[in-house]
């Protein structure tokens, strides 16, 4: 046995040092760039291949979103040939490869004949991982049929959207959420409320930029979530159309046009959509006395319908006005109209928790919106390959309007009855101007400068009738913002950089025009970016940037009050916030194997006067008058009764205030694995910490000081998983699991919740047609859990889940359109940035 072992180990020593001795293959870089021909559109993921003309054997790569390619083969003679679905394949026969060689710019011509017999050999990941960000595609998601643009942003690595619709990426709410690269006027003027009125399948693409460059804009602390919206882009005329319907009831229909020639693109989406949303809320409180013993107990129990019912239309036309000049026109519509039933029980019960009276709140709540943008977008091609000037112009106006009339009695006492009317009227006008120049110099070299304003108005009435408590108030708020950027990156062997600085002039108005209070805050930023990339191999590569960001506050965070759904726990916005500034640095590696992507970063974020929401008293009370009259003094809230009994209880506020200093580090990675050809896995977990430094203070109803310490140190994480299996007769089937673990606040916590949904898909009618049922959050577990503790006030404990479990069961129809034909467009560059690494494969 021992002879053995030597044998053996003898026998592979020799193998390892013979083949350590062969003479190392000398390779080669290949290069070029694919376009389509007669458009000069470039084709990302055409494959180029090379096939050895001894051995056969095959090697090659494929393009990126700019059609451009580059990897590495051993020297020697091969037959090349580019190909890409529905197109004609380009040979190459019999060429020598001995040194670097740039295959320039290879056009590709359309295969009409083979259209409607195209094999489909691969299917695009639904999330794409690069090393700056992650691309999500949502037509390969069944999960999303039927939904809205939240159900999308749900799903995204790194992303999460709360029970109230709030995003947040790697945990942060302060996101810039742009769509198709600019903020459309169609983001509304409650982004949360928009993105769960506008459908899913208006959805191409989601692009999650964690540490955008300078040619990006600088609002966003978090990072840049960009929504690409859906346009026609495949040759002749296609087009589909979709149906769904669901329970709790929901139903709609969408369908998609498109002609496309050498001259011209002409493409639309026209959907409707019917929604109701039940949700629900739960509130247990105990109030106390100034000294800490307990005054009362009283549990709230909430519960919505949201009936909303829209329209979209998007029309638009390409037109090649030359080889080297594209100008895009697009012209945009949603109208949107809900019924929202908000009907609140408030059960009272002594110190002793004995029940005393119960109130009925009913908010009876109707709105209207619409939307309408412009677009026009140039693109001026120089001979150069990427030597460009783009120029976006984007106008846009948006109406919001909400009405609610709001009774409030005593069950059981009809003399107790007071009804409330409340008007909450938006208009919002946007203007957006934009240009961009790219110069490539040299071979790696890359130069960009641009301009970008933008302009918005926006104006919010709020009326209460009758308004008992000072709470009507009319509120414009102006945004003007001019920016110039310019940024170089080049690449050295596998090295390469990208430095940049942005000039943003902000002059910001935020006036009360009800109290005559006017205020102006004007001022001006730089914001470096720079970012450093090594590739250690053509799978292999990382990266370290730094950008400098800054957050805005605008809409429901300025805006006094906008609702009195419950008078006795009420959001109100503060007009004197400031913006917040925030430093962030991101080091980030991506590795590439057969079957899996790896993609892993470190970041630290630190953010000075951050935004921070707290509670506190407001200094007015909700009394409830039992068998009696009183009299309220409207400056001091001292009450005088008449008779009967008077229950008083504070009245709550949740405001946003800035905070000193905000230090956020966190860890996450993200992962595509394909183990076998039926099954394809991703993944995302997140952990950070959170560390707060700050003192608010503020003088209570009877006229002390209160001092609150918001010094907190919070851990967290969350965690997504996405499985997608094929199962016999080409049945696929979804799975989508999330967890967010429980994280602590300078006046409580939120709890951990986890959710899953489920999704299955059949194609039918020749692959033509396909069928899906999706159940989203299948447990009915879904919600904002909370804790809060106000000392010597109020201590509470709250459920809140914005939509109860839904079932969705859709049917898509494609004619002359095959499911996974790839798509082919002119890449946008209004604010996209995306090409920002020289050289990344």
């Amino acid at each position: 046995m021992n002879k053995k072992i030597i044998i053996a180990t003898l026998l592979l020593f020799l193998g390892l040092t013979t083949f350590a001795q062969r003479p190392e293959v000398k390779k080669v870089t290949i290069s070029g760039k694919v376009i389509e021909k007669g458009t000069d559109f470039p084709l990302e993921y055409a494959t180029i291949v090379f096939e050895n003309a001894t051995t056969k054997q095959l090697s090659g790569g494929i393009t990126d979103e700019n059609g451009i390619f580059k990897f590495e083969v051993p020297a020697g003679k091969y037959n090349v040939r580019v190909e890409f679905i529905s197109f004609k394949t380009v040979p190459v026969q019999q060429k020598e490869f001995k040194v670097d060689t740039n295959l320039g710019v290879i056009e590709m011509a359309p295969d009409v004949a083979q259209l409607n017999e195209v094999e489909v050999i691969a299917e695009k990941s639904t999330v794409e991982i690069k090393l700056d960000k992650r691309v999500y595609n949502v037509g390969k998601d069944m999960m999303v049929k039927g939904g809205t643009v939240s159900d999308v942003l749900d799903n995204v690595p790194s992303v999460t959207v709360d029970a109230e619709g709030t995003v947040a990426l790697r945990g942060n709410e302060n996101v810039k959420i742009l769509i198709d690269g600019r903020p459309s006027g169609l983001a509304g003027i409650n982004i949360a409320d928009a993105l769960k009125l506008l459908p899913a399948d208006a959805v191409e693409k989601v692009e999650v930029i964690t540490n955008p460059s300078a040619r990006y804009d600088a609002e966003g602390g978090g990072g840049i979530i960009n929504i690409v919206l859906r346009k026609g882009k495949a040759n002749g005329v296609n087009g589909s159309i979709m149906v769904n319907a669901g329970d709790p009831e929901t139903y709609g229909t969408s369908v998609s046009l498109n002609k496309k020639s050498e001259a011209y693109n002409l493409f639309s989406n026209i959907g409707y959509n019917y929604r109701n949303n039940p949700g629900n809320t739960l509130v247990d409180a105990e109030y106390f006395n100034s000294d800490g013993t307990t005054s009362r107990f009283i549990n709230e129990r909430r519960t919505n319908d949201r009936l909303s019912e829209g329209y979209n239309a998007n029309f638009g036309i390409d037109l090649n006005l030359s080889k080297s000049l594209t100008w895009t026109n697009a012209l945009t519509f949603r109208e949107n109209r809900g019924k929202n039933p908000d009907n609140v029980y408030f059960y009272n019960f002594d110190a002793a928790s004995n029940p005393t009276f119960t109130r009925n709140r009913f908010n009876d709540q109707n709105s209207d919106e619409f939307s309408i943008e412009y677009a026009s977008n140039f693109v001026k091609k120089f001979k150069k390959d990427d030597h460009k000037l783009t120029v976006d112009i984007a106008i846009s106006q948006n109406r919001e309007n909400q009405f609610a009339t709001i009774s409030d009695q005593i069950l059981g006492d009809p003399s107790t009855l007071e009804i409330d009317r409340t008007d909450n009227i938006n208009k919002q006008q946007r203007n957006l101007f934009q240009a961009d120049y790219v110069l490539p110099i040299g071979k790696n070299g890359r130069f960009e400068a641009g301009y970008r304003g933008s302009f918005l108005n926006n104006l919010t009435d709020f009326l209460v009738t009758p308004d008992n408590s000072n709470f009507s108030n009319t509120l414009e708020y102006v945004e003007n913002v001019n920016a110039l950027y310019t940024q170089y990156g080049s690449k050295i062997n596998k090295f390469s950089y990208f430095f940049g600085v942005r000039f943003e002039d902000s002059n910001i108005q935020v006036n009360s025009l009800s109290e005559n209070d006017f205020n102006t805050k004007k001022y001006n930023n730089f914001f470096p970016s720079a970012t450093l990339n090594y590739e250690f191999s053509e799978s292999s590569s990382l990266s370290l940037s730094y950008s400098k960001r800054i957050n805005r506050p605008r809409g429901r965070f300025l805006n006094p009050v906008s609702s009195l759904s419950s008078n006795i726990n009420i959001f109100q916005g503060n007009p004197d916030l400031d913006p917040s500034l925030t430093d962030a640095i991101d080091l980030g590696y991506l590795k590439k194997w057969n079957k899996l992507t790896f993609n892993t970063s470190a970041y630290i974020n630190v953010t000075n006067d951050s935004f921070q929401f707290i509670r506190k008293e407001s200094g007015l009370f909700a009394t409830t008058v039992i068998d009696g009259e009183d009299i309220v003094d409207p400056v001091t809230g001292d009450i005088t009764p008449v008779g009967g009994e008077d229950i008083r209880v504070p009245v709550i506020l949740s405001t946003p205030i800035n905070l000193a200093k905000e230090y956020r580090a966190g860890f996450e990675f993200n992962l595509n694995y394909t183990p076998y050809k039926w099954w394809r896995l991703n993944g995302n977990f997140n952990a950070f910490r959170i560390e707060t430094q700050g003192d608010y203070s503020y003088v209570n109803y009877v006229g002390n000081t209160v001092v609150q310490n918001f010094d907190n140190v919070a851990l967290t994480w969350f965690a997504r998983i996405n499985s997608k299996i094929t199962l016999p007769y080409k049945i696929d089937w979804q799975t989508n699991a999330t967890y967010n673990a429980p994280q602590t606040n300078a006046q409580g916590r939120s709890l951990g919740v986890a959710s899953m949904n489920l999704a299955f898909s059949k194609d039918i009618l020749k692959d033509k047609g396909t069928i899906s049922l999706n159940v989203s959050d299948v447990f009915n577990s879904r919600k904002r859990i909370m804790e809060t503790n106000i000392a010597n006030v109020v201590s509470s404990y709250s459920e809140m889940q914005w939509r109860q479990r839904q079932v969705m069961l859709t049917f898509t129809y494609r004619f002359n359109k095959q499911k996974n034909e790839k798509d082919r467009q002119p890449r946008r560059e209004d604010n996209g940035g995306e090409g920002e690494f020289m050289g990344r494969p």
